[in-house]
């Protein structure tokens, strides 16, 4: 993902999640804060028809929807899955798999020992296809409430 793509990704991200905005500038602070966890997927040299956004960040927490943050935590113990997002034309045709493994091979090795995400629209089967298991998360009640019904804390441990 480069600042080029960041229209595109706003434009699916109002697509993908209309419960949940998130606008520009909070892509664009997440690309600022950690450029080599954010990707859009295209075919070749085609219009991006989904993206992906992974910073490090803290276990048991996630951050507020649509606010940037200042920093990657200091403290940052796992690598959270902040955002995936397809276009319905390409959603079931294999678009997901390959970038969420890319992102764990990259976080395995880079030493983090865990994904982890906010599955929100009633997701959670479809993160536990790909090796994430809910997680209850001590306090994580209230931060989840803001992700709407049903929103859960999920977790994928990576193995060495």
């Amino acid at each position: 993902m480069t600042a080029a793509d960041l229209d595109a990704v706003a434009r699916i991200a109002v697509i993908g999640f209309p419960d949940h905005f998130e606008g520009r500038p909070c892509f664009e602070n997440r690309l600022t804060l950690n450029p080599s966890g954010c990707f859009v997927l295209a075919a070749g040299d085609g219009e991006p028809q989904g993206y992906l956004v992974a910073y490090p960040w803290r276990a048991d927490s996630a951050p507020a929807l649509n606010t940037p943050i200042p920093a990657i935590p200091a403290d940052a113990t796992v690598i959270y899955l902040h955002d995936l997002a397809l276009m319905p034309g390409v959603r079931g045709g294999g678009w997901s798999r390959p970038i969420i493994e890319r992102i764990a091979d990259d976080a395995r090795a880079a030493g983090w020992p865990a994904l982890t995400l906010v599955a929100v629209n009633d997701a959670a089967p479809f993160w536990e296809r790909h090796g994430f298991t809910v997680v209850e998360a001590p306090g994580m009640a209230g931060k989840l409430a803001g992700y709407g019904p049903g929103a859960r804390y999920m977790s994928r441990r990576l193995e060495n």
